[in-house]
């Protein structure tokens, strides 16, 4: 069993914590309930702990072991039960959860830190409770008092488990072709239909999962008009919280996937029988409103997915180039891989694009709070914007960014990468789904363009582009930093206010030109947000190497300053490129006849 290969990095994440002035921000919005920075620290240790001793030795057998179907059940290893049988007992899934059901209310910039360690360690077993906990977010933003009170307490506590259902064999991301149908019965529905690619659909893990449905209620000709959202419990709940009959709902299969072969992706099927009993989420016809409330917080920890993955395929490689000696050194002496200049660049980027996940995804959940806590409505319209803005580039410029970390992991260990006892194929095969689920890059660069930029005119975007290029004005005399940085966000941003501007002002006379360019788009903006985080954690370390103690610290904090140059003169370069992209229009991917293609 696979142990000590992975080590959260906490004091990385209070550093990140710490230059955002998270807590210090959130207390001047709502100080309620909110925990002191001594709490906070306790929470991100005792995580670690859990994450390093409990979920990361599981990581290789969930992968071999996988999961097993036999006579309509689901069945996980037993070591995975136990674990998250140990996650529960430790109150883990109700740590941002709403009070007034249970939960523990702290700040999502708090739980997301956390959430990374578990994506690190095990993604497959980090799936289960994700899942949960979007589900809580839709449910208490859409469920009626009864359909609350009947369910968040053990969504909420992790007791039970929750699974998200869109997807039919006809029906991938044009949901207008869902055909599960919704029949009124008496005071609830019976659902009748299919579904496909559920993750953790069915399992042993707890005595009940709460299944969240898109479902029709109106004919088919009525597109997503005609959609609601439905939970259908695997158990029926009675009125007094106990578990009644089984429902009709059941896995009739899983699938045999390249990677997360820990999390058992079901087909699952509603009314095989009489119906599969299910309660109305929101109102008729109004479900992919309530749907994407569970979808879009699944979509940021789909970046924080990318993320996870990605720090511990950084750490593995860089842990392999220490203690692998090939080659010699201009003095003739034989040295670690470490020391070749390749190598180093390898690793260079994987932990300055690791570090640049990190800065956007901990700065959107930071915005998402304010979005929840701000006392100001306007304050928190204008956090619910950038939320919105945010969500489709944490999503997808963080998991693709991630496919070239993890590959590269691969490429540091040489052969041994290539092969499975290393583990870094695990991580390249695991990370792979994370483009795809939730929504592929290709849908998260059609939405950030035509509803999140377009939708308000640019306002929301050119507000971000303003804030950074502002910051730049403002320090591009500091002595703090060397000097390339600062210029090359500044040009960066220049180059993404045009590729905007280029997209808002052409896409009327171009019908093509949003699907032609927004993933180029989506990437620009992601790798512009990620050089502004390493400026600004360059510039929080220069202030406090005066006042570090210890060697450690010292050598830490200088570290910033090298990932910042890195990222400013090996990533960053790539906005240019993307811009270019994007000005070139569409004619030259639209030009060529399908039939040579």
């Amino acid at each position: 069993m696979e142990t000590g290969d992975y080590r959260a990095p906490v004091h990385e994440m209070r550093f990140v914590l710490g230059a955002l002035r998270a807590l210090e921000r959130l207390r001047a919005q709502d100080s309620r309930d909110l925990p002191d920075d001594e709490t906070c620290s306790a929470i991100l240790e005792e995580a670690a702990r859990f994450a390093e001793h409990e979920i990361a030795p599981l990581n290789r057998l969930s992968d071999e072991a996988g999961v097993r179907f036999a006579e309509g059940r689901v069945r996980v290893p037993p070591e995975i039960v136990a674990a998250y049988r140990k996650f529960v007992d430790a109150g883990w899934p109700s740590l941002t959860a709403p009070p007034e059901h249970g939960g523990q209310g702290m700040p999502q910039v708090l739980g997301l830190p956390v959430a990374e360690m578990w994506r690190s360690a095990n993604l497959a077993f980090a799936l289960c409770p994700m899942l949960a906990q979007s589900g809580v977010e839709a449910l208490h933003a859409h469920g009626s008092a009864e359909v609350k009170a009947r369910f968040l307490p053990k969504l909420v506590s992790g007791e039970w488990t929750a699974t998200m259902n869109l997807t039919e064999p006809q029906a991938g991301s044009d949901l207008a072709a869902v055909e599960t149908r919704a029949e009124r019965r008496g005071e609830g529905y019976r659902l009748r239909g299919r579904k496909i690619f559920i993750t953790w659909g069915d399992h042993d893990l707890t005595d009940n999962i709460v299944h969240f449905v898109l479902a029709r209620t109106a004919p088919l000709e009525a597109g997503n008009r005609g959609l609601s959202m439905f939970v259908a419990p695997k158990f029926l709940v009675r009125e007094d919280g106990s578990l009644g009959e089984r429902n009709d709902v059941a896995p009739v299969s899983i699938e045999h996937k390249l990677g997360i072969r820990g999390a058992p992706t079901c087909v699952m099927s509603y009314g095989d029988g009489n119906g599969a009993a299910a309660y109305l989420v929101g109102a008729e016809g109004q479900g992919l409103a309530s749907m994407f409330t569970m979808m879009n917080r699944a979509r940021l920890a789909v970046g924080v997915e990318g993320l996870g993955v990605a720090e511990r395929a950084y750490q593995k490689a860089r842990a392999y180039a220490r203690t692998r000696v090939q080659g010699r050194s201009p003095s003739g002496e034989r040295v670690p891989i470490s020391r070749h200049p390749d190598v180093r660049r390898m690793l260079l980027l994987m932990k300055s694009a690791t570090e640049a996940m990190r800065w956007v995804a901990y700065g959107t959940a930071l915005e998402l709070d304010a979005a929840q806590r701000e006392s100001d409505p306007r304050a928190a319209a204008r956090a619910a914007d950038r939320v919105a803005l945010l969500t489709p580039i944490v999503k997808g410029w963080c998991t693709e960014l991630a496919q070239e970390v993890v590959s590269l992991g691969v490429q540091v260990h040489g052969g041994a990468g290539y092969i499975e006892e290393t583990g870094a194929a695990q991580l390249l095969r695991d990370a792979r789904v994370t483009t795809i689920y939730e929504g592929t890059t290709g849908i998260q660069a059609l939405d950030l363009v035509r509803r999140k930029i377009a939708g308000d005119g640019g306002r929301a975007v050119f507000s971000l582009l303003e804030e950074i290029a502002g910051w730049c004005e403002s320090h591009k005399v500091d002595a703090k930093l060397r000097p390339p940085v600062v210029q090359a966000l500044a040009e960066a941003v220049r180059l993404a206010d045009a590729a905007v501007r280029f997209v808002l002002d052409r896409q009327a006379e171009d019908s093509d030109l949003a699907g032609a360019a927004s993933v180029n788009l989506l990437m620009l903006l992601g790798t512009v947000l990620g050089a502004f985080g390493h400026a600004r954690a360059a510039y929080a370390a220069e202030r406090l190497r005066e006042a570090a103690r210890g060697e450690a610290n010292a050598a830490f904090l200088a570290s910033k300053r090298a990932s910042a140059v890195f990222y400013a003169e090996h990533v960053l370069p790539r906005a240019r490129a993307y811009c270019a992209s994007v000005l070139a229009g569409s004619d030259c991917i639209t030009a060529l006849d399908d039939a040579l293609l």
